[in-house]
C-alpha cells in the first residue's frame, strides 16, 4: 500500500518530534548521572529546589504520556 504525500509528511515530522526528544532524553540522562553538575559538597537547598522544579515539569510529560495524575481517564 502506497502511502500519499500528507501521511509521509506526518510520519516524516513525527521521527523528527521523536529524534529531538531522544536527543533531549539522552541530554538529561547524561546530566543527571553527573549529577547535575553539583559537585557533592556544594549541594545546598536551593539545588534540591532546583531538582523539585525540574522534577514537576518531568512529571507532567510522564503523566500525560502515560495517562496519569490529572490526564487520567
Amino acid at each position: 500500500m502506497t502511502k500519499t504525500p500528507l501521511k509521509q509528511t506526518a510520519l516524516d515530522a513525527f521521527i523528527a518530534r521523536k529524534a529531538e526528544i531522544d536527543a533531549m532524553l539522552d541530554r538529561l540522562k547524561a546530566l543527571s548521572d553527573d549529577h547535575f553538575d553539583y559537585a557533592p559538597d556544594d549541594i545546598n537547598w536551593g539545588h534540591v529546589g532546583t531538582l523539585a522544579h525540574y522534577a514537576e515539569l518531568l512529571k507532567r510529560i510522564t503523566d500525560s504520556a502515560f495517562k496519569e495524575g490529572e490526564h487520567a481517564e
